[in-house]
């Protein structure tokens, strides 16, 4: 008991030292950076400002009342993170549902990791840790990987070494942004699992791809149901997928997973028994001709 209660005044006294115009730390090599940087400091809740980085963009409100009950039975057990701004001036890096939650309450600290970062290192922290931590639908971490890509520059490569996850899993989610908008919005809704949505990008038809949606939803189709629904859709085009296929040599047949891995695209390679042959990348919109751009730039 004695521990926690040095940990909480050691906290209250950072607390009041950053408050201090004279000790206002701007950077790692200032004075007494190395008291606050990485430890837990009770922060004014007025001080601290939302992330604009933040992925996450829908908060369910009974889930947030749960969390506030929780905290106030127990206290706030993980701190939230934060980046400095300026004096008496900080950004959410993670934590916002804590945060939001111990605002209603009606709190006026919170116990918080200060981290000292730029905007990029300040993006990157919000949407790897919320990807790791937070439970996101599969289209909002699609949209955080296809950001660290954007916004970060970060390879397919990198963000599998900073989320810890493979190079195909974060392929899969890439390409759940090339479903309709309509569809997209059925996952975050709930009303679609990844998996739904993974059977679903198989189709090329923009209104078949629809209808298939639809039946889904009305018919409250399995992944499996759905994959079987897809693969009768698609059996004219498959079947001409494969007599294509053969055609190829071992040399193009081996490999051709891995191009569609790589651009995160269905990949057309024609070639013959000679060496000689044919790459067509599709492309949905100007935003995924960009981003195929980017990855033949970084080879």
């Amino acid at each position: 008991m004695a521990k926690a209660t040095k940990k909480q005044a050691l906290g209250r006294g950072l607390s009041a030292l950053l408050k201090d115009p004279e000790n206002d730390i701007k950077s790692a090599n200032d004075k007494n950076a190395d008291q606050v940087v990485g430890s837990i400091v009770e922060l004014d809740l007025d001080a601290i400002e939302v992330n604009p980085f933040q992925p996450r963009t829908s908060f369910n409100e009974e889930a947030l009342n749960e969390l506030a009950s929780s905290i106030k039975e127990l206290g706030l057990i993980q701190p939230i993170t934060v980046r400095k701004l300026g004096f008496n001036s900080y950004q959410l890096v993670s934590g916002e549902r804590r945060y939001r939650a111990s605002k209603k309450l009606g709190l006026k600290a919170i116990p918080a990791y200060i981290r000292i970062a730029d905007d990029n290192e300040s993006l990157a922290m919000a949407l790897v840790e919320n990807i790791q931590r937070q439970d996101l639908d599969p289209i909002e971490v699609a949209l955080s990987y296809q950001r660290l890509i954007d916004e970060i520059n970060l390879t397919q490569e990198q963000m599998s070494e900073r989320v810890g996850k493979k190079r195909s899993t974060i392929t899969n989610y890439l390409r759940l942004l090339k479903l309709d908008p309509i569809i997209q919005t059925g996952m975050r809704d709930g009303f679609l699992s990844m998996g739904h949505g993974r059977a679903l990008i198989n189709i090329e038809d923009h209104d078949t791809q629809i209808s298939a949606y639809e039946k889904v939803i009305s018919d409250s189709l399995s992944v499996r149901a759905t994959e079987e629904l897809v693969r009768s859709l698609t059996n004219k085009e498959t079947a001409g997928n494969k007599k294509a296929t053969k055609q190829n040599p071992s040399f193009v047949t081996e490999v051709q997973d891995e191009f569609a891995d790589f651009f995160g695209a269905k990949i057309d390679i024609k070639a013959s028994s000679n060496g000689k042959g044919k790459i067509s990348i599709p492309f949905s919109s100007k935003e995924d001709f960009n981003r195929i751009l980017k990855l033949l730039k970084r080879g």
